[in-house]
């Protein structure tokens, strides 16, 4: 029998994890058979998918109910049925992160997002949060703000596995790889133990096209520059991954990086995000079929998911045309785009779009809390 498209994509390098985490998914079967069916190897979580669960559904009416008769905020009612979540969901996936050599089978759980411009206050809530989960295949999920990448390199040092989100721009993930560099190499010089901590950067994606999308039509609607703009819609987050993952490659290369490996380190993978197609006029496929290759991770909600089981087609491709994608990014400066002017507006857009769910689910969960009480 041969494999479908989800399973075809490791024998490239690849791994698939879903971006996507409720109790029912955990306790009915839906992410076993995930795993069995189609190799998916692990799972990344947010507020605003727990936030339809918890409030929206009955899975976790019992839970809230007793939780309230505690008297406990609704913030910690969240954070202690989400870990409950999390802790079952790294279960299920412990025996690909022992088979992998701890590589693979990761499940990611956010800091709060109000502390995205809180260094220390991350640190305090990384530490926590990792404690309490209590599984070696979790990641704590720390933005790669200019204020999260130390608290980044200090929770690595302190053998804290992290998964850094919110990375658009090149310049901010070569700081991201160097800050786990930097910390590994702490580690080492601490006589720490480095195949024990894992980390993934999280480079976003459909979000840069979005946002270079509207500036290309802008111009085209002005006459300006038309036949160029139109070219070049689709291609900016595309080429910013490519050479993300070139590098990639020469940050773990080298007499630095062969030196930490030796030790037992574990390469920092860079993680595909935000892969959801938000113009219809793109394939369903446009951010897994052109990123696909070694040491990559790429993070699929369930319709992309069932998008391509269906019709993905798989091959190496993360190298390819990289000459092309340079002269993308050029052809967006040479049109006036600048995308360092528009990653930097993404991180602030980023943080509030991790806020605003957050507190909708806080707000929602204390109205539940209130409505069961009274049942």
């Amino acid at each position: 029998m041969s494999k479908n498209p989800l399973q075809a994509i490791k024998d490239h390098g690849q791994s698939i994890w879903l971006d996507n985490l409720t109790r029912g998914l955990v306790k009915g079967g839906g992410l076993r058979r995930l795993l069995e069916e189609d190799g998916i190897s692990g799972v990344t979580s947010n507020p605003a998918i727990f936030n339809a669960a918890m409030t929206k559904g009955t899975d976790y009416d019992e839970q809230i109910r007793a939780l309230a008769g505690k008297e406990l905020p609704a913030e910690r009612i969240y954070e202690t049925m989400a870990i409950e979540d999390i802790q079952g969901a790294c279960d299920l996936f412990r025996p690909v992160y022992d088979e992998s050599g701890g590589t693979d089978g990761f499940v990611s759980l956010e800091v709060s997002p109000h502390l995205a411009r809180d260094g220390e206050g991350t640190r305090k809530e990384a530490r926590r949060l990792w404690k309490e989960v209590d599984r070696p295949n979790a990641f704590i999920k720390i933005p790669g703000t200019p204020e999260g990448i130390p608290a980044v390199r200090d929770c690595l040092i302190e053998g804290i596995n992290i998964n850094i989100t919110l990375l658009f721009s090149l310049d901010a993930y070569a700081t991201v790889m160097e800050a786990h560099l930097q910390a590994l190499e702490a580690r080492r010089k601490a006589g720490k133990p480095l195949d024990t901590v894992a980390s993934v950067a999280s480079f976003f994606l459909s979000r840069i096209d979005t946002k270079v999308d509207k500036r290309l039509d802008a111009l085209r609607e002005k006459g300006e520059h038309a036949e160029e703009a139109a070219a070049l819609r689709g291609k900016a987050a595309i080429a910013s991954a490519k050479l993300a993952y070139a590098l990639w490659k020469v940050a773990y290369s080298g007499d630095r990086w062969e030196a930490l490996a030796k030790a037992g380190a574990l390469v920092q993978k860079p993680l595909w995000a935000s892969t959801s197609t938000k113009d219809p006029a793109y394939s369903d496929v446009l951010y897994v079929e052109p990123l696909i290759g070694p040491q990559t991770i790429n993070t699929l909600p369930d319709v992309t998911i069932d998008a391509f089981r269906d019709h993905g087609r798989v091959a190496s491709t993360v190298e390819r045309d990289l000459d092309e994608q340079k002269q993308a990014l050029a052809g967006l400066a040479g049109l006036g785009i600048s995308l360092q002017t528009v990653t930097d507006e993404l991180v602030e857009e980023g943080v509030k779009k991790f806020v605003e769910p957050f507190d909708a689910l806080l707000a929602d969960l204390e109205e539940k809390k209130r409505a069961l009480a009274g049942a």
